[in-house]
């Protein structure tokens, strides 16, 4: 007896419409163990943790690149040793000789430190050339050598890398320009001293001006380039220069340049006083600005003259740096690093008022 064999329907899904190699998230949780789940999560561990050291790669990438663009351009302060310091590349425009507000700024580099620090160039040998601050230079060096203290051995510097020679002057004389005390006398005298340099290939005073002085204004160089040439004209016999007025050499440049017989005469002028001060020097020089005349000679004093007026001169150390005072008959006169056009009216006016009254003279005896 034969079998019979049944048939059975049974419904087959559409091929496209069965997943292939994918298993359903909520059979794979089933299926997978304690081990699978741990090594799932240290997986995404390592790759949150690789993730993050990319970025902090990525970041101290930049501030790789900016540090060193910054201090290319000198703006990274670093200490370096006095003696690494060379300043012979540039010819200053400092007077010669002893400077008279220097132990000012020693006094506030003892107090706060240095705020502003010193410009440099770096070179090949190791050491640095100087391009601003040849005062700061020059404190630093002094309380070193007067104190012995370590701590001045070094200087705070911006290093810059090797810039061109024209760019260098650029950058000492702007920041020079902002110095109320330097005079017309010690520009012009840098000017003269740049085409005296044969690595500037610069021969003419004029040139020389546009050059270094580019940022003043054209007034400005006009009058620098007038003290150039006085200069030339009077430096043999000129003992005073940088205290002549701007007024008075300008006018006497122009005075020379119309009749250039009066070089002689003002020469033989100046030298028949050897000992003249700076006062004498510029009664001199006015003289010859009046026309026709000549310069008045020293008159020896005696008991009818009229008595030099007495000046007292001091300073006095205030929470915005050192006060510069003097005081005569009759003035006072004080300068502060200090916008008194800020400082309320009244209090400004109890302030002086107060002054006034401490300083009243015995029995109340005014100047006569």
């Amino acid at each position: 007896m034969s079998r019979k064999r049944r048939m059975f329907d049974i419904d087959m899904p559409a091929m496209e419409d069965i997943p292939v190699g994918k298993v359903p998230d909520k059979v794979l949780e089933k299926r997978r163990g304690p081990m699978a789940a741990a090594i799932s999560e240290n997986a995404d561990a390592l790759r949150d943790q690789q993730s993050t050291e990319d970025a902090i790669r990525a970041e101290n990438d930049k501030l790789a690149h900016e540090l060193v663009r910054l201090r290319s351009e000198g703006l990274v302060i670093e200490r370096i040793a006095l003696s690494d310091v060379v300043t012979e590349k540039l010819t200053r425009d400092r007077k010669p000789g002893p400077d008279p507000d220097l132990d000012e700024l020693k006094a506030s580099i003892r107090e706060i430190g240095l705020s502003n620090p010193i410009r440099v160039e770096r070179r090949q040998d190791g050491k640095f050339d100087l391009i601003q601050g040849m005062r700061r230079l020059s404190a630093y060096r002094a309380l070193q050598e007067e104190t012995g203290d370590d701590g001045y051995a070094t200087i705070p510097a911006g290093i810059a890398e090797v810039a061109a020679l024209d760019d260098s002057y650029r950058r000492m004389v702007d920041e020079n320009l902002i110095r109320k005390d330097i005079s017309f006398a010690e520009m012009g005298a840098l000017a003269r001293a740049y085409t005296e340099d044969p690595a500037n290939d610069c021969a003419e005073v004029d040139k020389a001006v546009s050059i270094l002085f580019k940022s003043a204004s054209y007034t400005k160089r006009s009058y620098i380039r007038a003290f150039a040439s006085l200069l030339a004209m009077l430096d043999k016999v000129l003992m005073h220069p940088n205290d002549i007025p701007r007024n008075v050499g300008v006018d006497l440049k122009r005075k020379l340049d119309a009749d250039p017989g009066l070089i002689r005469q003002v020469s033989t002028a100046l030298m028949a006083e050897p000992n003249r001060d700076s006062t004498r020097e510029i009664s001199i020089l006015r003289g010859f600005l009046s026309a026709g005349a000549t310069p008045t000679p020293k008159q020896k004093p005696d008991g009818a003259s009229k008595p030099r007026r007495a000046k007292t001169t001091f300073q006095v150390s205030g929470r915005a740096g050192i006060a510069k005072c003097s005081a005569s008959s009759g003035r006072i006169e004080l300068r502060y690093d200090l916008d008194f056009t800020r400082i309320d009216r009244a209090k400004l006016e109890a302030a002086i008022a107060a002054l006034i009254d401490d300083l009243q003279e015995e029995d109340d005896l005014t100047h006569g």
